[in-house]
């Protein structure tokens, strides 16, 4: 498989703390690649320097080998790679179905003159988009929620149907940041075999988690971050048997 992403000496840094240390990663078209750490190890800001959400200090990142740092969100999101966050970000006054329609907004190309004036080409647009939003929502399995307001749902339909609007445009690179954190064992299942399913359909996926059975379960590779470095990098079983892996979890 080819890299698809790629991290080359990443540095970032918040007034005087480090919080990523000359960090250099990549990622195949295809895996799950986890990253994995203690609290603190700088796992989230990575996802947020490679989403445009906070600029690199220094080092830089290259997506399909163009260095897209310093780039806006948005920007970022059209170029195919998508996100999820630590605590579920819905929208709990819409329905299912338009929480993920907000997922198109990067890849619709209507103008807000387009809009205002409700020409035709903006009515075919709206359409395409509400029936890919329920295509989506079918492949979640939440289509038969899509006309339910999005704060009734369960607390792990409310994770999938994040992850459900991150798929919306069709990411090449989904990140996924602690996309089970706070289900119960059930809840987790699902969640796995989710994940699982992006992979198969061809979704890079990027996972930031503290469940280490999910971790060891489901990826391909697993790097390892303790005070903003890198100490370790491989496969699950690699990554198991790993002294300062097992140093930094259990000290000593």
């Amino acid at each position: 498989m080819n890299v698809i992403l790629r991290l080359h000496n990443l540095t970032k840094e918040f007034g005087g703390l480090t919080a990523v240390n000359n960090v250099s990663l990549e990622f195949r078209e295809e895996e799950i690649n986890a990253i994995i750490g203690p609290n603190g190890a700088g796992k989230t800001t990575i996802l947020n320097v490679i989403t445009g959400i906070y600029p690199a200090t220094s080092g830089n990142v290259y997506f399909q080998d163009n260095d897209i740092s310093g780039l806006k969100p948005f920007h970022i999101a059209y170029l195919g790679i998508t996100r999820t966050f630590q605590h579920v970000q819905i929208f709990p006054n819409m329905t299912v179905l338009e929480n993920v329609m907000v997922g198109f907004h990067p890849k619709t190309k209507s103008e807000f003159a387009s809009c205002l004036l409700n020409l035709p080409r903006v009515k075919r647009e709206e359409q395409y988009v509400h029936a890919r939003a329920y295509e989506v929502l079918e492949f979640a399995t939440l289509a038969d929620k899509a006309n339910s307001s999005s704060s009734g749902l369960a607390f792990g339909e409310q994770k999938r149907l994040e992850i459900a609007r991150a798929l919306a445009g069709d990411p090449k690179v989904i990140l996924l940041d602690e996309p089970v954190a706070g289900l119960n064992l059930k809840e987790t299942d699902e969640a796995s075999k989710f994940i699982m399913k992006i992979r198969e359909k061809g979704t890079t996926i990027i996972l930031v988690e503290h469940n280490m059975h999910l971790v060891m379960g489901i990826s391909d590779k697993i790097s390892v971050l303790n005070y903003g470095k890198k100490i370790a990098e491989g496969i699950p079983s690699d990554i198991q048997e790993n002294e300062n892996v097992i140093r930094a979890y259990l000290g000593g």
